[in-house]
């Protein structure tokens, strides 16, 4: 017969294992963007009620861009590089688009926009069947779609959880955490819908109407444009890639083999990121160096933090930069659809441009700025800036050929 367990022996053993699931969460959880705690979803009728799509003409006098996930952090990012006119497109409206199923009511986003008068920013709900079997098929989602690239000149993608490894065919790893998956099932079937992928090679896309529609993915993004096109995702890059299952054998790599800061993991008291700053190796074909006027010969320094990472690549997509060590993808591009961008890190904070010492990675090291470290490794400040120049561009280029 088993020993009784005294109460006060039971309840230590249980506080002891909550510890231990609390500090082992914390090691592995690394997101493309630490989000919010989830608000309750939003009731039906006031989500119906924000499309603002369905009203507005097709063709304004400014350009227009919807970004799927409005949450307060995107729209902040979106405003602060608009006021330094790093995306500067003068009379832009954006439309943040989200499905009523998610996680988040996006009800402090709504208030943000109304607290700081951001009468460019506009919702629009998105409340059409989305579920695995019919991901990547015409479903649907494809009207909302279909909406999207009649009335607006292109998307991004913003970082995030992890998507559900169930979308792209693979059981889930215990260092995967989903959170959100309706996000992850709206906006890896709109990438589908829009690019096609090797789900169904007989699919036309989207995009084959309107080749110049400007995309972009950022963190979770570029892991969506992948997933989205058909490709899979390294579910957890310190075990898989590295061969790490320790923290302290992950801060042992050295910062260029850190996509997120380990820190935190050992020092959850001393307000350090989770992002890291690392350098990118550009390939010599790829858009950086074709386009953007960048050499092979720079390493600019990005802004870093993600666990997962692109495994087989989706169809129709390049490698356009990768990890100093060449072992992750930090970029990629359409070989077909010459607007669409992806990349694995941040050039969208709103800390990047700002030269208070607020950034540190480890205990007991000074504080320094996002901006000071890019001055300090030219062209990192002008790299990061270089991509919204060019995404500019794309949408301004998208916007002159809507409605022709």
């Amino acid at each position: 017969m088993r020993k009784a367990v005294p109460p006060k022996s039971r309840l230590a053993a249980v506080l002891a294992s909550a510890l231990l699931v609390a500090a082992l969460a914390a090691a592995a959880s690394f997101a493309c963007q630490s989000p919010a705690p989830p608000a309750p979803p939003a009731p039906a009728a006031e989500a119906a009620a924000e499309r603002w799509l369905d009203g507005a003409p097709d063709k304004g006098d400014a350009v227009r861009l919807a970004v799927f996930n409005p949450a307060v952090f995107n729209i902040r990012a979106l405003a602060e590089l608009r006021k330094r006119k790093i995306l500067d497109l003068p009379g832009l409206v954006v439309v943040g688009v989200y499905h009523v199923n998610q996680a988040d009511s996006f009800a402090e986003s709504r208030r943000y926009v109304g607290d700081n008068r951001l009468d460019w920013f506009h919702f629009h709900a998105v409340s059409a069947e989305a579920a695995e079997p019919s991901l990547f098929e015409k479903n649907a989602l494809r009207p909302d779609l279909e909406l999207i690239l009649k009335k607006t000149d292109g998307v991004i993608f913003f970082g995030g959880p992890d998507i559900p490894a169930s979308v792209y065919g693979e059981k889930t790893s215990l260092l995967t955490e989903i959170t959100d998956p309706f996000r992850h099932y709206l906006e890896s079937s709109a990438v589908f819908q829009l690019l096609g992928g090797s789900q169904d090679g007989a699919y036309e896309p989207l995009l084959a109407a309107r080749p110049d529609f400007a995309v972009l993915g950022i963190c979770l993004g570029l892991q969506t444009l992948n997933i989205g096109t058909g490709g899979t995702l390294v579910q957890d890059v310190r075990w898989e890639i590295y061969g790490k299952t320790t923290v302290e054998d992950t801060i042992a790599l050295g910062p260029e083999q850190w996509h997120a800061n380990p820190y935190p993991a050992l020092f959850p008291r001393d307000g350090l990121t989770s992002y890291n700053f690392h350098g990118l190796e550009l390939d010599r074909g790829g858009v950086f160096v074709r386009e953007m006027g960048f050499e092979p010969a720079d390493h600019p320094r990005v802004l870093s933090s993600h666990h997962q990472a692109i495994g087989k690549m989706g169809r129709g997509l390049a490698a356009a930069a990768h990890s100093r060590d060449g072992r992750i993808v930090e970029a990629v591009e359409h070989t077909v659809f010459k607007s669409v961008l992806g990349v694995q890190f941040h050039p969208e904070h709103y800390a990047l441009w700002d030269p208070a010492p607020r950034f540190g990675t480890k205990p007991g090291e000074d504080r320094t700025s996002c901006l000071a470290i890019l001055e300090a490794a030219p062209p990192s400040l002008a790299f990061n800036k270089g991509i919204w120049a060019w995404f500019a561009a794309k949408l301004a280029a998208s916007r002159a050929g809507r409605g022709k």
